[in-house]
């Protein structure tokens, strides 16, 4: 009978190289597939505990699980389905607000092939449906990895004395208009700056956005006029007004703060759904401090994670590429039961 603990072995030395990393730097996407890996260990383990039960209670609970499984994926499909609509309804139907709908279309389309490979006895049909389900089992891993640990790394606000509050731009309403998205994270920077104020030493808010084709005026500028008529000195604000998106936000950013305060600390503000990818980029880009958010409307963020996430899975296409191919490689060598 195989035995469980070399998982929960393998789940505690995950765990444990989870833990030094992110005392180490919390700005990894590494991070959340360790701690992936270790829940994923520990689930292996507990479902090979299940053939020590007595045979009648082991097969109910393995039932339950066989059953709750696919149960879980059409509950999670069915919820993208109706956030998009919402989303859709809300935002309108540009390509961005499209994902969380195309996302539970995919978990449908998932289910089907693998129903359909299981009746099949086409040998070509299978091997293809088996690449297929590898691969998107992976990104579905990944996917499971980067949301669970966005909430966590957005959970773990380190604090401490900063230089600088970072705020990374978004686009203006009507060309000139700060939106709801962005007054969010101006007014999370606000409590920053003034939380650190009040233990006598302002940082400086640097506001980072250029100017879009549509807008009339650099976000950075209509960010400094929000925070100016909210009582910030103007000695406190700076503009960076250049950056078209977020990794050129930090690096710019960065620049100015080198050239400011050489060996500064600051804090890089956001919305949730966006903080651990700016804390990845600006970790790449060579920012020193992390990333907070600022609050964002609930509907908005299945869509928004799944934006992130796709963004994300762009910054390491090598390695991407290379697991999906050995997955889709093992796929079409794989042989069915039966």
């Amino acid at each position: 009978m195989t035995s469980s603990v070399p998982y929960f072995l393998a789940a505690g030395v995950a765990l444990l190289v989870f833990r030094r990393r992110f005392r180490g730097d919390r700005r990894r996407l590494g991070n959340g597939v360790l701690l992936g890996s270790c829940t994923l260990l520990l689930l292996l383990g507990a479902l090979v505990g299940l053939g020590r039960f007595p045979h009648p209670l082991g097969r109910a609970v393995t039932g339950g699980i066989v059953v709750a499984v696919p149960l879980c994926a059409v509950a999670v499909a069915a919820f993208l389905l109706l956030n998009g609509v919402r989303t859709i309804r809300r935002e309108g139907a540009r390509p961005a607000n499209l994902l969380a709908l195309l996302a539970g279309t995919a978990v449908l389309g998932a289910l089907g092939l693998l129903a359909a490979a299981a009746v099949a006895e086409n040998g070509p049909f299978r091997a293809l449906a088996t690449a297929a389900l590898l691969v998107a089992g992976y990104l579905s891993f990944l996917l499971t990895c980067f949301v669970g640990y966005a909430v966590l790394y957005h959970r773990v606000v380190a604090r401490r004395t900063v230089d600088f509050v970072v705020v990374l731009g978004a686009g203006l309403t009507d060309g000139s208009t700060v939106p709801p998205l962005l007054a969010a994270r101006l007014e999370r920077a606000l409590a920053l700056f003034r939380r650190q104020a009040a233990r006598g030493r302002a940082p400086v808010l640097l506001v980072s956005g250029g100017k879009g084709s549509d807008e009339q005026v650099p976000e950075a500028e209509a960010m400094a006029d929000y925070l100016l008529a909210r009582g910030v000195p103007d000695g406190l604000v700076v503009q960076e007004r250049s950056s078209t998106n977020t990794r050129e936000n930090l690096e710019f950013s960065r620049t100015l703060m080198e050239r400011l305060r050489p060996g500064y600390r600051c804090v890089v503000v956001t919305n949730d759904f966006h903080a651990l990818r700016a804390a990845i980029t600006a970790r790449r880009a060579g920012v020193r401090g992390e990333a907070v958010g600022a609050p964002t409307a609930a509907y908005y963020r299945p869509g928004a994670a799944l934006r992130e996430f796709a963004a994300v899975l762009t910054t390491y296409p090598a390695a991407n590429l290379a697991v999906c191919t050995v997955l889709a490689a093992a796929g079409l060598r794989a042989r069915w039961p039966g």
